[in-house]
C-alpha cells in the first residue's frame, strides 16, 4: 500500500516548513508528498525548492491561481495527481507526530475512511514551535487545547476505531482515504467555495456510497497551529449545499474529481533533483 500525502497550503510557508520537516521525520516515510496550493505567492515554491534538494520523499507541488478559497478544487488535484493507493489528506498547519503515517497505515480498512484529531494550539505556543522547529508539544506544555491528543496510546487507539456513521467531528485537515473510493464518490465538490463544510459534504456522500467512517484517537497525532478562523461564519452557503447532499442521497458530485485526470494523465513532476549518473 502506497500512501499519498497531500497537503493543502496558502501562504503561509513557515507554517508548511513544520509540517513538511515532521513528514520528512517520521517513522515511516511516505510514498510521496504533494503540497497542493490554492494562490501562494513565490515563497512557497522557494520555500519547497530548497527542502527539494534532500528530501527523503518524493516531493511535488501543484499551484493554481488565487481565486478565492477552492479547497475542493485543489485537494482534488492532488488526489487526482497522487500514486498512492491510500490519500491522507492534511492541512498546511497541521504538524504530523513522528509515527503518523505508520498509524494511518495500521487503522486502513477497505470500506472505511479514517478521521483523524488534532491537538489544538494557542499563539503563543505556535510561535514557539515556528521558532524552535518543535513538532510535538507534550501532555504539560503550556498553550494546549484537546490536551488527551498528545498521548500516543495505539491499543487504547483500536477501542475507539469501532466503525459508525456519525456526521459529528468531521475535518478535512487529518483524514484518510482509499484513493479508488475517492474516485467512486468523485472527490470533493467543486461546488462549494469559500471556508469549510465541504469535508462533511464529502463525507455524507461518502456514507451513501456504504463506506463506514473509522475514528482515530490516540494515534495518527498531529498539531495544529494557531491561527484566527471563519468556523463561526452565519449562514454559510456551503450549509446548503450539505443539506441538499443529504435529502438527495447523493453518492456524487457533478463538479469534482474527474475534471482533472486528463491533467494528470502523467504524473506530475518532483521536485527532488535527478540523482548525477556519473560518468
Amino acid at each position: 500500500m502506497r500512501i499519498s500525502v497531500a497537503v493543502i497550503t496558502y501562504n503561509w510557508p513557515d507554517a508548511l516548513e513544520l509540517v513538511l520537516m515532521a513528514l520528512a521525520a517520521q517513522s515511516e516515510l511516505p510514498h510521496e508528498v504533494i503540497v497542493t496550493d490554492d494562490g501562494s505567492q513565490p515563497a512557497t515554491r522557494e520555500l519547497l525548492e530548497r527542502l527539494a534538494r534532500d528530501y527523503p520523499a518524493r516531493l511535488v507541488h501543484l499551484w493554481q491561481p488565487d481565486d478565492g478559497a477552492r479547497m475542493s478544487r485543489a485537494r482534488n488535484r492532488a488526489i487526482a495527481a497522487a500514486q498512492g493507493d491510500y490519500i491522507v489528506l492534511l492541512d498546511g498547519d497541521m504538524v504530523a507526530e513522528r509515527h503518523f503515517i505508520a498509524d494511518h497505515r495500521r487503522f486502513a480498512r477497505r470500506g472505511c475512511f479514517v478521521q483523524g484529531s488534532r491537538v489544538l494550539t494557542d499563539a503563543e505556543l505556535t510561535r514557539r514551535m515556528l521558532e524552535h522547529r518543535l513538532t510535538m508539544p507534550g501532555f504539560f506544555s503550556r498553550g494546549v487545547e484537546r490536551r488527551r491528543h498528545t498521548l500516543h496510546l495505539p491499543m487504547l487507539a483500536r477501542w475507539y476505531a469501532r466503525p459508525s456513521t456519525k456526521r459529528r467531528g468531521i475535518k478535512s485537515c487529518n483524514m484518510a482515504f482509499w484513493r479508488d473510493d475517492l474516485l467512486r464518490v468523485n472527490g470533493f465538490n467543486e461546488a462549494m467555495t469559500g471556508w469549510g463544510r465541504e469535508d462533511t459534504e464529502l463525507a455524507v456522500r461518502a456514507f451513501h456510497a456504504g463506506l463506514l467512517r473509522r475514528d482515530v484517537r490516540f494515534s495518527a497525532l498531529a498539531t495544529h497551529l494557531y491561527h484566527r478562523t471563519r468556523k463561526h461564519l452565519v449562514d454559510n452557503p456551503n450549509d446548503r449545499v450539505v443539506m441538499d447532499t443529504i435529502v438527495r442521497r447523493l453518492t456524487r458530485c457533478e463538479l469534482g474529481l474527474d475534471r482533472h485526470f486528463a491533467e494528470f494523465s502523467m504524473p506530475p513532476p518532483d521536485l527532488r533533483p535527478v540523482p548525477d549518473s556519473g560518468g
